[in-house]
């Protein structure tokens, strides 16, 4: 089977949308699934919906990479986009040509075509999704490496050799999953103008003319396809090889953070993406974290001990899923400072994200150091919730009680890897969380559901606060408690339907 490029693409019959010569306009740090599922997706179909007319050329943030196997491709690989979309399954394949090349600047020919784009009139944008690592200030970073061994030191030359050629300033995108990463990553660049000593008329055009933007992205994407038998399946399809393929759910959205003048600039709203500009992403980074991830960690725990193993049989159980509706829409939602249509929306998403057929999302994966997790995405929802209507919201405590209740679960052992418990299935399994968090349970491993609660709520180590202060929190999640040791997780979870 020949592997993917122009001519073989040609040869297969495919007819979907495809640009082959266009303008650099994007200089992206970051070849991984992740950006070619998600920005690269974005820009393509920019070319197609919007007439941008435009290239990305990629660049290894790190040494290796997938550059030698982009340019045997001449930068074409094939995406699935799959899951829900309003309740129906969405199966979506496009070969995306927006990728020109990759370079690896590691090697001297790569990093002076590296210098060669940042000196180019036509480049605009520079996107990067580095690892939450990536942005990091290196103080052994130094200007005449080839290239400086951090992300911000490699783009501080960058934008070096942009400023000496005269060139516009560039809109960075920063998609790493830290806070306010655009505004990290600013900072870094400027340790390194005064590490290096640069001219102040360098700052000047680093802070004025170049506009670093936070980004929140929203997508999951799984990557590679590993089963061989779809692998090969696949190939007789498309009638090529594609090492290069590329998995994502259908869902996806891009909060970009700056100027108003920015969502007409970039070519997105033009092509009817969901890719909105706005003057802060905080609020948007609150919805993430309070609905999707605050449901995932709201339910899955309970879902795990009723014999529940991935979020999409979760959401087949009715009991389960009107739990799970109710504390978004009943008591998340009312908390958070968006407009509630765009709120209603997003939540509305979420199940058909936890509904996606293509992707098998284990509880036991979303579990991991669930005490912090509930700290920050529940715990926010409940105490807020608590404050505006003076009641205790009924499923958020539910939560917590079926929280304490998979730490509890039948204690067997403490080991290096883990606290290992025991679900009413039969089978054992291993909770990780912070080591003292393991001892604290293992500890209280003979507790009544009176004393285990009391003791977890009291523990300001864990919640930043004593929880029993809240009022009628302590005797509704002890009450829950003892309803999923005695009947089990789905009926305490019914109970807190019963308004």
């Amino acid at each position: 089977m020949k592997k993917l490029n122009y001519e073989v693409l040609k040869e297969s019959g495919y007819d979907g949308y495809i640009l082959k010569d266009a303008p650099e306009k994007v200089l992206q740090f970051g070849e991984g699934n992740f950006l070619r599922a998600f920005a690269d997706y974005w820009f393509d179909m920019s070319n197609e919906k919007a007439g941008w007319n435009g290239k990305c050329v990629l660049v290894c943030p790190i040494r290796g990479g997938l550059a030698n196997l982009i340019n045997e491709q001449e930068g074409l690989y094939t995406l699935y986009l799959r899951g829900r979309e309003n309740g129906e399954k969405v199966d979506r394949k496009r070969v995306i040509s927006v990728v020109s090349r990759c370079l690896n600047p590691y090697e001297d020919a790569d990093f002076d075509a590296m210098m060669e784009v940042a000196r180019s009139a036509d480049l605009e944008y520079v996107v990067s999704n580095t690892t939450e690592a990536g942005i990091v200030y290196d103080p052994e970073c130094s200007l005449e490496d080839r290239p400086a061994s951090s992300f911000p030191g490699k783009l501080t030359q960058v934008l070096l050799e942009r400023f000496r050629a005269g060139q516009k300033g560039l809109v960075i995108l920063s998609c790493e999953l830290i806070d306010n990463n655009g505004k990290e990553l600013q900072k870094c660049v400027n340790q390194y103008i005064d590490q290096w000593e640069l001219s102040d008329e360098f700052r000047r055009y680093v802070n004025e003319d170049c506009l670093f933007c936070s980004t929140l992205v929203d997508r999951i994407v799984p990557g590679r396809i590993r089963d061989p038998k779809e692998v090969e399946r696949l190939e007789q399809l498309h009638g090529y090889s594609d090492p290069l393929l590329d998995v994502g759910e259908v869902f996806g959205v891009w909060n970009i953070e700056g100027p108003a003048w920015l969502e007409e600039k970039l070519p997105f709203k033009k092509a009817g993406l969901n890719c909105p500009v706005v003057p802060d992403v905080t609020p948007y980074k609150k919805r993430k974290v309070r609905i999707l991830n605050g449901a995932h960690t709201g339910f899955v725990l309970g879902a795990y001990l009723a014999g529940f193993d991935i979020v999409r049989d979760c959401m087949q159980n009715e009991t389960i899923l009107n739990f799970m509706n109710t504390m978004l829409y009943d008591e998340v939602i009312p908390t958070l400072p968006l407009d509630k249509e765009d709120l209603l929306d997003f939540a509305k998403a979420v199940q058909d994200r936890f509904n996606n057929p293509f992707v098998n999302h284990e509880l036991m994966s979303i579990s991991l150091n669930s005490t912090s997790k509930w700290r920050a995405r529940d715990l926010p929802s409940l105490l807020e919730y608590r404050e505006k209507t003076g009641k205790l919201p009924p499923c958020l405590a539910t939560s917590f009680a079926a929280y304490m209740a998979f730490y509890s679960s039948d204690i067997q052992e403490l080991t290096d890897a883990g606290l290992v418990c025991r679900r009413a299935a039969g089978n054992t399994y291993t909770v990780n969380d912070d080591r003292f968090v393991l001892e604290f349970y293992y500890d209280h491993r003979n507790d009544t559901a009176a004393e285990l609660a009391n003791a977890v709520m009291k523990d300001e180590r864990m919640w930043g606060m004593d929880l029993t202060t809240v009022e009628g929190f302590e005797e509704a999640a002890c009450r829950a408690l003892e309803l999923i040791r005695a009947e089990g997780a789905l009926a305490a979870y019914a109970k807190a339907l019963e308004r």
